[in-house]
């Protein structure tokens, strides 16, 4: 019985380990300043660019991916953060000056309606020797991006910052229910 619980301890400690690794590495990460080519603080100069209406991160999801999301007022406010200096520093790294034909988001309707951009990297559990640069410490990188739909239910707050506007979203209060009723 003894040798039995101490398995079972040992299991939950490395299962811990395992689930909490690449955060904690991740949370390491954003409080170290960033060494020369380093990682940047991609979510402080989104939020510094106008036009950006939130800024939110993920670490550590099941496939062990970095994950950013960031809401545009609109294309304007997109392409500012395109063109700022840190996006442009971060496109030289990983695409070495390779750009879409017709010019950033040519298909992509100036409509004045939102952008959700998501940027994903996946960072591999042994991260590199201090100094490389961000490709070097990365295996993935994506950058996506999405409108709001019309429709949809917020139950006690949203994921998207209240300032995206999304047509037809039924938003309510969640009350908390007495115990004798649950």
């Amino acid at each position: 019985m003894k040798t039995r619980t101490v398995r079972e301890i040992l299991a939950a400690a490395v299962l811990t380990l395992v689930i909490g690794a690449p955060a904690a590495l991740v949370t390491l990460r954003a409080q170290t300043p960033p060494a020369q080519g380093g990682m940047p603080d991609l979510v402080g100069a989104l939020k510094a660019t106008p036009g950006v209406l939130g800024v939110d991160a993920a670490r550590g999801t099941m496939n062990g991916k970095m994950v950013i999301f960031a809401w545009f007022e609109n294309k304007k406010a997109a392409l500012a953060w395109y063109y700022s200096d840190a996006h442009l520093a971060l496109m030289q790294q990983f695409s070495g000056g390779n750009r879409r034909k017709g010019g950033p988001m040519a298909d992509v309707p100036d409509d004045g309606r939102p952008i959700l951009a998501i940027a994903s990297l996946t960072v591999p559990a042994t991260p590199p020797a201090s100094g490389g640069d961000l490709r070097s410490s990365v295996t993935q990188i994506a950058i996506e991006l999405y409108a709001p739909l019309p429709g949809g239910l917020a139950a006690g707050g949203r994921f998207a910052p209240a300032t995206v506007k999304v047509p037809g979203l039924i938003e309510v209060a969640i009350t908390a229910r007495p115990a004798d009723a649950q």
